[in-house]
C-alpha cells in the first residue's frame, strides 16, 4: 500500500529551494507560508507548498472577511516514474496537516498543456478559466515568467508606486524590443477545509461560479528528471 511506502511531514522553506527552483518547470520562487515533503525510504521524493495568492482579485474571491483564510498551493514536484496514485496521496495528506477553516485556490497552466487532473483526483471545485491578459516581455526573453521581466527593473516594493515598470524596461532594452502577448490562460480550483458549516459556508462567498463538468484534455509532462542533492530526511 502507498501509506505502508510514504509519508508526508512538514518541511523548512529552505529545503523547498531546490525543488522548485530546480526541478519545477517555473524555476521560480513563490511565497510559501506551508511547505511538505514526502519521503520514501527515508529520503525526500516530492515537494508542495502554499502560499498567499498574489493577485489582490483573488485574495477577495471569497469576501474580505475571508482574505486571511486563503491561500495557494503554488508549487507541486515530485520525482519521475512514482507510482500510481502518489500524487494524490501526497496532496490529500497536506490537508491534513493544514491549520482548519483554510480555503485553497490552485491552477492549471493551459499553456503547459496541463488541466488539472490531481485537482480532479483530489475533488476540488473547478470555476473556469483565468480571464485573458496580456503580459510584456523582452525580445529574446520570451521564456522567462513576466514577473521575473518585470523585476529586472526592481521590484515594485523596492522602486516605489508610481513607478512605470514598463517604460523602466524600454529604457534598458529599447522600446522596439518590448511588447505584449497573451498570457496563456489557467484553469481554476478550489478546497474548501474546515468543519461542515465552514465549507458551506466559503461555498456561499465564492465569488466564481462553480461549474459542472472538469476540463479534459491531453496532458503535458514536462521534464522533472533533474535529482535534487537535499533529499535525506532529518527527522
Amino acid at each position: 500500500m502507498i501509506s505502508d511506502e510514504y509519508t508526508v511531514r512538514p518541511i523548512p522553506f529552505s529545503d523547498t529551494k531546490e525543488w522548485i527552483l530546480r526541478k519545477h518547470y517555473a524555476h521560480r520562487l513563490p511565497s510559501i507560508t506551508y511547505a511538505f515533503g514526502l519521503f520514501k525510504d527515508g529520503f525526500m521524493v516530492g515537494c508542495c507548498t502554499y502560499g498567499r495568492p498574489f493577485s489582490t482579485t483573488l485574495q477577495l474571491c471569497l469576501g474580505k472577511e475571508n482574505q486571511e483564510r486563503l491561500f495557494e498551493l503554488n508549487r507541486l514536484v515530485v520525482n519521475d516514474g512514482m507510482e500510481r496514485n502518489v500524487l494524490s496521496y501526497f496532496v490529500s495528506h497536506t490537508f491534513k496537516l493544514l491549520p482548519k477553516p483554510i480555503a485553497l485556490v490552485s491552477y492549471a497552466d493551459s499553456g503547459q498543456g496541463h488541466h488539472g487532473y490531481i485537482y480532479q483526483a483530489t475533488n476540488w471545485l473547478y470555476t473556469g478559466m483565468s480571464a485573458p491578459f496580456k503580459d510584456y516581455v523582452v525580445r529574446g526573453m520570451e521564456d522567462m515568467h513576466h514577473t521575473s521581466i518585470g523585476d529586472m527593473v526592481g521590484r515594485s516594493d523596492k522602486i516605489g508606486h508610481g513607478k512605470d515598470k514598463v517604460q523602466m524596461l524600454k529604457d534598458m532594452f529599447g522600446e522596439e524590443n518590448v511588447y505584449q502577448i497573451e498570457r496563456s490562460r489557467k484553469f481554476r480550483y478550489f478546497m474548501f477545509l474546515g468543519n461542515r458549516r465552514e465549507v458551506k459556508a466559503f461555498r456561499k462567498a465564492l465569488i466564481y461560479p462553480i461549474e459542472k463538468q472538469y476540463p479534459k484534455g491531453d496532458n503535458t509532462r514536462y521534464d522533472a528528471s533533474y535529482q535534487p542533492t537535499l533529499q535525506l530526511s532529518l527527522f
